[in-house]
């Protein structure tokens, strides 16, 4: 269907570029620029995750940015007419779409929400600004750190590229003369809004100035994000003219490049972020120095594979090192949660963790390749606390978004103290202390963490939504925290928080085998664990709402604290690894499917680590023949190669971790050992050392590991410590297609 769909807008929007062609006299297209990648970035596929089932879709975007860096520029899309924009990609862009509304500077990466797209830039035609242009997939190209597209229409090659704060767009048009540019200070991504929206021309210094305040999915959930942009051509304009909150700047230029910064701080930060970054360089050199980050960013990790699989890890690699993004101006100055200037001292302040999602692998890959980020990360986190009043569970922007629940803030800076980052520790801890404790906080987040303290779980009559979901979330985090505590010598505490840990078995259906809505007066609710809570979403209905995102099969492994307490509530391992290789079957016949069902689905968070769960049942080969299914079957370069939203890295992390033959056990110190599809890694970790993965006999048919061994030394096929590995050395597997395998 989505073949002939395609197929179909196709032939209308062929016939809109011939038109558009004519229109400019069939002048001839220019070639298309190479995306020169190098040894490393060449495996990138910038369109993987942008298109397929929209609800389904990895909601990633082609925008050029440099490797955790504050602008994403790049293309936001519509259908015919410049209607239904943006509704189905959150990052702006969606494969299926053929028009493109201009080119905005910023946006979310793998998310489910709109923000950014602020100051977009539109090629005009016969020198007025269009509703949308066509474009064909044909003329697009992308590669880390740039992106390029020829729109007939207005007869312009239009190419971009990045620093961190600054997009650099050069246009190349057909004609001579009567060329120009529309300068939007208004734009946001669809359903969202601005206020204020300003924008000035500088004949004197030939710059223009904008500023705006965003109120986009997140953004809008506090007072609006203010942004500011300084923006310099490289050549004079024949003539710039301020409509409304708009400008249009016009060129009796073929060519010319336009140099955009912006800062979240002031006007003269956003200047001097464009002349510190780029000052008297050309888009070639701009490009070839983001092209040169991201090749040292995706050197970290060096494999051997064929070239698929090269394709898709590096891929995947790039996509986790997008976000989190860089807050911090080129003077150190950063807009805290409090709405103040602040500077940063030592370090980057960083801000868009997807942390409900990300604190489950892709803060645990920063910690082994990229500690200088995750330790902003981690500083960062403290100053949200320190100024906002509480740890943020989903930080965007300068404020708090409130997206998802639980304190997911707690699994990140307890892993990472476990792990060895040098952080103030103590004041980390009183801040997840105190919110554990119900002390800190707004009013509904105390009452719900002091009901879950009182009750020993969250009573579904007198929690509005996701009742278990959230018991199982606020347990998950109480175990991290615990360990946290005994890290510090809290040994009190941490006894607290290992007993209420285990509040997950207080809504244990042990009629049923599974987490159930539980009632204040203790009794069970009914439900169905073959349906999700998608349907109450679909349908307007409130039968399923103690579950978040999914259902009770994809809730019923939620103990990563406790696993062999979880296995217990089953009855026994064998009847534990029944079930689970049950539900592992049950996923979906094909990836980023209509309906992912009731199975097992990695294209949401809360159940990608149970591939993992069987070694701890005594059953590492499963685990190992579990592992490899879900690394062949639900990724992909392809434009839907993703199984749902990436979620800030989230999925892409699970890729690359699952792709080395290990998977971090979020919120503590260890990797479970899974089963590598790489011939050789060889890992850059933060100490400076290298970790070498080097796996024998490996196979398409050669799933399961036959033997590990760290440094010669037999490895536990079930896990394996963050010490064992940090100062680097060698793990050898040696495969085989026998899954006979018993735990070591």
């Amino acid at each position: 269907m989505l073949k002939i769909l395609r197929a179909v807008i196709s032939l209308f929007v062929a016939a809109e570029m011939f038109f558009g062609s004519l229109a400019n006299g069939f002048v001839e297209k220019p070639e298309m620029p190479e995306t020169q990648t190098g040894e490393f970035t060449r495996y990138v596929n910038a369109f993987t995750g942008t298109g397929g089932i929209p609800w389904a879709c990895a909601m990633l975007s082609p925008a050029a940015c440099a490797p955790f860096g504050c602008v994403r520029v790049g293309p936001d899309t519509c259908a015919a007419g410049g209607t239904a924009a943006i509704k189905t990609n959150t990052s702006g862009y969606y494969y299926e779409h053929r028009h493109i509304l201009g080119f905005s500077l910023g946006r979310l990466s793998g998310t489910g929400a709109r923000d950014y797209g602020m100051f977009r830039v539109t090629p005009c035609v016969k020198g007025e600004k269009p509703a949308c242009l066509a474009f064909s997939h044909n003329d697009e190209k992308a590669c880390p750190g740039y992106y390029s597209v020829y729109l007939p229409a207005a007869g312009a090659l239009c190419e971009m590229t990045a620093a961190s704060h600054t997009a650099v767009m050069r246009f190349n048009f057909a004609k001579d003369k009567g060329n120009a540019v529309y300068i939007d200070a208004a734009s946001i991504l669809s359903s969202g809004s601005t206020q204020n929206a300003k924008i000035t021309y500088d004949e004197a210094e030939n710059s223009l100035s904008a500023e705006t305040t965003l109120f986009g999915t997140f953004s809008g959930r506090y007072q609006g994000l203010k942004v500011y942009l300084y923006a310099v051509p490289d050549k004079t304009p024949a003539g710039a003219s301020v409509e409304g909150a708009g400008a249009l700047v016009r060129f009796d230029e073929k060519e010319f490049t336009l140099k955009t910064g912006i800062s979240f701080v002031s006007a003269e930060n956003a200047k001097e972020n464009l002349l510190a970054e780029t000052r008297d360089k050309g888009f070639d050199e701009i490009k070839k120095a983001a092209l040169g980050e991201w090749e040292k960013r995706l050197s970290a990790i060096k494999i051997e594979a064929d070239e698929e699989t090269k394709q898709i890890f590096y891929t995947a690699l790039y996509h986790a090192m997008i976000m989190p993004t860089d807050f911090t101006d080129t003077n150190g100055e950063y807009t805290g949660f409090d709405k103040k200037t602040h500077k940063a001292e030592g370090f980057t302040y960083r801000t868009d963790m997807s942390l409900w999602d990300t604190c489950r692998n892709a803060h645990s890959l920063y910690s082994l390749v990229a500690p200088d980020i995750q330790r902003d990360c981690v500083e960062s986190l403290l100053l949200m606390a320190e100024q906002g009043g509480v740890l943020p569970r989903w930080p965007m922007g300068c404020g708090y978004s409130g997206s998802m629940f639980g304190n997911p803030a707690d699994i990140v800076l307890a892993e990472s103290y476990l792990k060895g980052f040098d952080f103030d520790a103590r004041k980390a801890y009183e801040y997840m202390r105190d919110c554990a404790d119900g002390k800190i906080g707004g009013d509904d987040l105390k009452n719900e963490i002091n009901l879950f303290n009182e009750c020993g779980y969250l009573p579904d009559d007198l929690c509005p939504r996701y009742s278990v979901s959230k018991t199982l979330e606020y347990a998950w985090e109480r175990g991290a925290l615990a360990r946290f505590a005994l890290a510090l010598g809290e040994e009190e505490d941490c006894e607290r928080f290992s007993s209420l840990a285990r509040n997950y078995k207080n809504i244990w259906d042990d009629e049923n085998k599974y987490f159930a809505p539980r009632n204040s007066d203790g009794s069970f609710g009914k439900f169905t664990p073959y349906v999700t809570s998608f349907f109450d979403d679909i349908f307007g209905t409130k039968f399923f709402r103690a579950y978040c995102e999914g259902g009770a099969r994809h809730w019923r492994w939620s103990a990563q604290q406790d696993v062999r307490g979880l296995i217990e509530l089953f009855g026994s391992e064998d009847y534990f690894v029944s079930e689970l290789e049950k539900f592992m079957k049950d996923a979906s016949a094909q990836r980023a499917a209509l309906d992912p069902g009731s199975g097992f689905w990695i294209g949401n968070q809360h159940d990608i680590h149970t591939p993992y769960l069987f070694s701890e049942a005594g059953r590492p080969d499963l685990t190992q023949k579990w592992v490899r299914w879900t690394l062949k079957n639900r990724f992909s370069t392809d434009i839907d190669g993703l199984d749902g939203n990436d979620d800030g890295g989230t999925l892409s992390s699970w890729y690359v971790f699952s792709a080395l033959g290990i998977y971090p056990l979020a919120g503590t110190e260890y990797y479970y050992i899974g089963s590598p599809c790489v011939d050789r890694a060889q890992i850059t970790l933060g100490s400076g050392e290298t970790l070498v993965i080097t796996v024998k006999n490996q196979a398409e048919k050669n799933v399961y590991v036959k033997s590990a061994t760290l440094d010669g030394r037999p490895l536990d096929l079930v896990k394996i410590s963050h010490a064992d590995i940090a100062q680097g050395g060698e793990i050898v597997f040696e495969m085989t297609d026998s899954g006979n395998q018993k735990r070591n």
